[in-house]
């Protein structure tokens, strides 16, 4: 009865929310029952948030499927199962919470909700997956559940964006998977195992270990490193990396406020926990020390977060310059993986966490301005402090924290970000690193600022500016975004804010989960 109770508590979270959203999707009594439709989904979402901490506490691990005696699909928890799918499942209720204003005046409300439930199923059962081909099956499903979120307007422009979607998120899994075939070939069935199962002799050749006390055979590493290369740049996709990172400003500014927010908060980070269980849990960094692909890859990441910061920094459309911003600072945990030193380690895994409370409250900031003004255009927010003063301070913190400014919580990961790259010993990136993150923030703050900056001092005859500028704008701006909305912005920021005032706890985690793979 034990086992059967662990082997519950890590298949019920991946499968309550699956079967709510294809419940909702098939149920079409409730397009005429929004109060129904609302009760379902916002239950499930409660009721997920409960089963993930059972199964987190829980622990076990779980095969779901032997396909073959080197094929499995496993479920297990460890530390960084129960870091991914506790941010999972929080954002996901407050962005569902938020969502119950927002897509009150959306069509096809149903089919969102019922997608939106699907996806999380999907995700957590990537955070728990205990091998690669788990983990696959899972990205690959993330995929295609998510799609329906980027193409929901139905619009000209939401179809080319999923396609477009869909085309960089197929294309980096095949360019992944020809990884997976190498690695499952060198040493079978890999399970995930904190500080990987291939080990560098000390003449310099690797060897494939899968078991402390059993070493394997000989590994080729020129092939071993072409595979590596193959997975980080294919998996970097969903991260938005370089040079597959031209889905994100094309799909985020046609979806809806919170399938944008999780797209760019909690979706682009199954590409980082993919690159992750890579690196640290199955190749090892120590053998990619001093190799052409960290080189190579430390340099992407430098390139995204300039590239990045400079495209957000020159583009005038809100959402956009959102989704610029998310290419640039998702490279900022790329970049603390990439340099493999335990204090940037830390770093990465506490911008995860930061970055996904931050940018879910920009993206639905941006939503409530745009569903309550009508207002799109950085250039049309003159005044805005004036009508949606809450709001707007909402937005002003947490991109204060986005950019790094000490108590709040970027400081804390871009500190350990920079000194950790420092402490590296990985030539000239030990300085050029810090370099480029001062350059992004300094950016991050040109590009974000100047909404604050016209919504609380827009100068004289700001009124009269702003309504010439856009005289499209809705009606009743002044009742502002309501309780709905505010209440997970509100959260999302006191998070941001807190996290940076007291972040010893999590600190403490992420070194704990550094010590393991190092």
């Amino acid at each position: 009865m034990h086992e059967l109770g662990e082997q519950a508590g890590l298949l019920l979270p991946v499968v309550v929310p699956v079967a709510a959203g294809l419940a909702v999707l098939m149920a079409k009594g409730l397009d005429h029952n929004r109060r129904g439709l609302l009760s379902v989904v916002l239950g499930t979402l409660l009721f997920e948030v409960g089963l993930v901490a059972w199964a987190l506490a829980a622990g076990g691990r779980m095969v779901l499927w032997r396909i073959t005696d080197s094929i499995t699909l496993t479920l297990s928890v460890d530390m960084v199962s129960r870091l991914f799918a506790a941010l999972t499942s929080g954002v996901w209720l407050l962005v569902g919470i938020y969502s119950v204003a927002y897509m009150a005046h959306e069509h096809k409300e149903r089919r969102f909700f019922g997608f939106y439930l699907i996806v999380l199923g999907v995700l957590i059962g990537l955070d728990f997956s205990g091998n690669l081909i788990t983990m696959y099956v899972f990205y690959e499903l993330m995929t295609l559940t998510s799609l329906p979120l980027v193409l929901h307007e139905g619009t000209k422009e939401a179809v080319m964006a999923g396609l477009k979607y869909l085309f960089y998120s197929v294309a980096g899994a095949f360019l992944a998977l020809f990884g997976i075939f190498v690695l499952m070939q060198i040493c079978g069935n890999v399970d995930f195992t904190p500080g990987g199962v291939i080990a560098r002799m000390e003449d310099g050749a690797m060897l494939c270990i899968l078991q402390s006390s059993i070493p394997g055979h000989p590994v080729r590493e020129g092939l071993f490193l072409a595979a590596l290369f193959c997975m980080l740049t294919g998996f970097g996709a969903k991260a938005g990396m370089f040079p597959l990172h031209g889905w994100l400003p094309t799909a985020h500014p046609v979806a809806p406020a919170p399938a944008s927010a999780v797209l760019s908060g909690v979706i682009t980070k199954s590409g980082v926990l993919a690159i992750l269980r890579v690196i640290y849990f199955v190749a090892g960094p120590k053998t990619l020390e001093g190799t052409w692909v960290q080189n190579v890859w430390i340099f992407l990441t430098l390139i995204t977060v300039f590239m990045g910061s400079m495209l957000a920094y020159r583009e005038p459309v809100l959402k956009k310059r959102l989704a610029y911003s998310t290419v640039s600072q998702v490279s900022y945990v790329l970049f603390g993986l990439s340099v493999l030193e335990p204090q940037a380690f830390a770093g990465a895994l506490s911008h995860v966490v930061f970055h996904s409370l931050i940018k879910n409250a920009l993206f639905l900031s941006a939503g409530a301005i745009i569903a309550v003004t009508g207002r799109t255009q950085v250039k049309e927010m003159r005044g805005l402090g004036s009508t949606m003063p809450v709001l707007l301070g909402c937005y002003t913190v947490v991109s204060l924290a986005l950019v790094g400014i000490p108590p709040a919580s970027g400081f804390v990961s871009k500190w350990y970000l920079a000194t950790g790259a420092l402490a590296s010993e990985t030539g000239i990136w030990t300085w050029l690193g810090p370099v480029v993150l001062l350059v992004s923030a300094l950016l991050t703050a040109g590009y974000l600022l100047p909404l604050t900056i016209q919504g609380f001092f827009p100068g004289k005859d700001s009124a009269k500016g702003s309504r010439e500028e856009n005289p499209s704008a809705k009606k009743g701006e002044a009742e502002g975004a309501g309780g709905w909305m505010l209440g997970p912005i509100g959260i999302l920021t006191a998070g941001a804010l807190l996290f940076g005032c007291f972040p010893g706890g999590l600190m403490a985690l992420l070194h704990t989960i550094g010590a393991g793979v190092f």
